[in-house]
């Protein structure tokens, strides 16, 4: 059967009409393995997706409104974890990472970092009460200096999750070959002397690596966002299309990101869920999907790529990743990940997940009944996030040292 391509407009109207065929990422790599990518493309119409792990550029924008008498904050802590005030009077954000003041982070290590940014935002979505102590210099337009108050989402003007950096195309799988000690991470603990392998990724089942080139994502798509639907605003922070790539166009590392946005009032604490790293610091679990519709052969084959197609870089963290040196120590599948262990260096090792595959799965599922129900409508990206053609590739920092005072 000789392929005709498909539109947005013919999938939507299949969703209107009830006859729209959605699968999940999981699903389509059965139907490519037994129909071929050109028959695959004729029956599905649509490939959900989904990814749920710790992404640590991730935050929350709240707006408390306005007390009596009028106050211009300029110190803030939401259950005694700093936000960022430098905004407007009343606008704060809340970083997923920054810890509670007064935590003894790592002086006894490993520090436990029970609380922080994330578990600040989780509470909030969980509809938990959360504390707000505020201070400001006063003006004469806002002559309050001091507040103290309990806050719930349900009274907050605005809630939505502003997140510069989340659902990485493709990840590290982080090792340790120091042979005295585990090291701390924020891939987890890594047991020393190979005695670990932690990766990060639903794989199969992740939004980017079933859409490689982002032909159906970019600035403007629809997205699954803890819980809720939000959208792609931008590339995110440290997307670099421009790495190596398999004969399946997937990349054999980190290469795209998001930038994301969603209504935090309606979102799930099942996918909003803040994470205590030992020894490292505070990140937010959080859950990310994608509706990929299938326009052409090229997407249903991308779709229909298995664990066993998809590789990942391994590193050693406790040296390589440190320092910013060296080449990875192989590229492992995530069939191989996904098994138990793998083999390095002539030793088996444990893998270890910090992602779950089972809430990858529901999200992918959840997806699926909001397509299929006409809840989630399918529009094209307004502007295409850089390719690996239009992309300058990720930079490392210039450093060019400050001369001291006085100094030439």
């Amino acid at each position: 059967m000789i392929e005709v391509p498909k539109t947005y407009e013919e999938i939507n109207e299949k969703i209107r009409s009830g006859e729209v065929v959605v699968v999940t990422a999981e699903e389509m790599v059965e139907i490519v393995a037994e129909l071929g990518p050109n028959g695959a493309s004729q029956k599905v119409d649509v490939v959900t997706t989904g990814t749920f792990g710790p992404m640590c550029s991730s935050g929350a924008v709240i707006n408390v409104g306005h007390s009596t008498p009028r106050m211009k904050i300029t110190h803030a802590w939401l259950n005694d974890v700093p936000s960022e005030c430098g905004l407007a009077a009343v606008d704060l954000y809340i970083g997923a990472t920054e810890v509670a003041e007064g935590d003894p982070l790592n002086r006894s290590h490993p520090g436990r970092f029970n609380y922080g940014g994330a578990h600040v935002i989780e509470d909030l979505v969980a509809g938990k009460d959360v504390r707000l102590r505020a201070t400001a210099y006063g003006t004469d337009c806002y002559p309050r200096r001091e507040l103290e108050t309990w806050l719930n989402i349900r009274d907050l003007n605005e809630a939505y999750m502003l997140n510069p950096r989340n659902a990485y195309q493709n990840y590290n799988v982080a090792v340790n070959k120091f042979a005295e000690r585990d090291i701390y991470t924020y891939m987890g603990v890594v047991k020393k002397g190979l005695g670990s392998a932690n990766y990060c990724s639903a794989g199969q089942l992740s939004p980017l690596l079933n859409d490689p080139y982002h032909r159906t994502v970019g600035i403007g798509s629809r997205i699954f966002i803890g819980g809720a639907q939000g959208f792609v605003y931008w590339q995110g922070t440290q997307h670099d299309p421009t790495g190596a790539r398999n004969e399946l166009g997937v990349p054999k590392g980190g290469s795209a990101t998001l930038g994301t946005v969603g209504d935090l009032k309606q979102m799930d604490p099942r996918y909003v869920v803040g994470v205590s790293m030992l020894g490292y610091g505070v990140s937010l679990a959080l859950g990310i999907g994608t509706a990929i519709p299938i326009l052409d052969e090229e997407l249903a084959a991308q779709t229909g790529v298995s664990d066993a197609q998809i590789t990942a870089p391994v590193i050693d963290y406790s040296h390589n990743y440190g320092l910013n040196e060296g080449e990875p120590l192989g590229h492992v599948s995530y069939a191989e990940l996904k098994s138990g262990s793998i083999e390095l260096e002539g030793k088996t090792v444990p893998t270890t997940p910090l992602s779950s595959y089972v809430r990858a799965r529901e999200i992918a599922e959840k997806l699926k009944g909001w397509v299929k129900a006409g809840q989630f409508p399918l529009v094209p990206p307004v502007q295409a996030l850089p390719t690996p053609e239009s992309s300058p590739g990720f930079k490392p920092l210039n450093y060019r040292p400050v001369a001291e005072e006085g100094g030439e």
